[in-house]
């Protein structure tokens, strides 16, 4: 398959088969799962960044454990729209990962998600600074999928 629009995802995918959302840092890579329904989008795991095989490595292993198939990765467009450095950094990820594994692969306006999540867990769930730095990731892939779910419910087909 491919990189692919948001739209044409769910037709990508096999009955049932869930979607992992990632939300690509430097750092780290939050992950987060769909239901079969493709309704609700929860929080999975954050893995660490090390080289790309040993991201993709990881990836992938998540990937056939829960039998995944395919990728909404967030896309972090600048406030005005436009494409940054950071934007080209994850096409050029999810371009290299589909030269490893055949996924459906669509992306996700991601802007503000981080900040969306660092609120609630300050503001509505009183956490740490530890607690949400442990959360945070994970929580921002959960956000952007959860997002990108929902357009996929409400697009007029």
């Amino acid at each position: 398959m491919a990189i692919c629009k948001l739209s044409e995802l769910k037709g990508k995918l096999a009955r049932n088969q869930p979607v992992l959302g990632l939300d690509l840092g430097t750092k780290t890579i939050g992950l987060a799962l769909s239901d079969a329904g493709l309704m609700v989008a929860s929080p999975l795991v954050t893995i660490a960044r090390k080289k790309f095989a040993q991201d993709a490595a990881e990836l992938e292993a998540i990937i056939t454990r829960h039998n995944i198939g395919g990728l909404v990765l967030g896309l972090p467009v600048e406030m005005d729209g436009t494409e940054g450095p950071r934007a080209q950094s994850t096409r050029s990820f999810a371009a290299e990962f589909l030269k490893r594994r055949d996924l459906a692969v669509a992306f996700w306006d991601e802007r503000l998600s981080t900040a969306a999540v660092q609120r609630m867990l300050t503001d509505e769930m009183d956490l740490s600074r530890k607690r949400r730095g442990e959360l945070v990731d994970k929580m921002a892939a959960a956000y952007i999928l959860q997002g990108a779910l929902e357009a996929l419910r409400n697009q007029v087909t």
